[in-house]
């Protein structure tokens, strides 16, 4: 028999929804303030591509497509920009030449890293502000969050890049 919600934990769950709203207005803000510090042309969707090229490796257009879930047509305009702008070059593929495959150059590298790095900075900075008895609160209600929609943990370390 299914489980009949009681309105406390449906307010629970609102107010859960609310706190994680401003939790990733304030994230995205984090990730748009890291990104312009290091390349002020570069859009989100685009930098978020060059994220996915750098933890994937090269990728053919209707792979990056469908890890980015954008249409190719969507894809392939956003890999011509960053073709232009020398983040990401477009290659054969070794099995069939008829297939091109993206890949990350080194400034496109070079800017996931300085990025990635700078976002992680200010994200310390902000952990370093909470109360130290609410932290371990907060690693495991988004642990349990990002489980529950499916994302991958980011790695420990000083080096490790973030999936976005």
């Amino acid at each position: 028999m299914p489980r009949r919600s009681s309105p406390a934990s449906e307010s629970d769950a609102e107010a859960m929804v609310s706190a994680l709203l401003t939790a990733s207005r304030l994230l995205v803000a984090v990730s748009a303030r890291s990104l312009a510090a290091v390349e002020e042309s570069l859009t989100l969707p685009q930098f978020r591509m060059l994220v996915v090229l750098d933890g994937r490796g090269p990728l053919s257009l209707s792979g990056l497509a469908a890890e980015l879930e954008v249409q190719p047509s969507t894809a392939m305009r956003m890999i011509d920009r960053l073709v232009t702008a020398g983040m990401v070059a477009r290659g054969v593929s070794a099995e069939d030449r008829r297939t091109s495959v993206i890949s990350l150059t080194k400034d496109g590298r070079r800017i996931v890293r300085e990025a990635t790095d700078r976002r992680r900075q200010e994200i310390a900075r902000i952990v370093e502000a909470m109360p130290p008895g609410q932290r371990r609160h907060l690693i495991d209600a988004l642990q349990a969050f990002t489980e529950a929609g499916g994302e991958p943990a980011v790695p420990n370390g000083v080096h490790a890049h973030a999936n976005w």
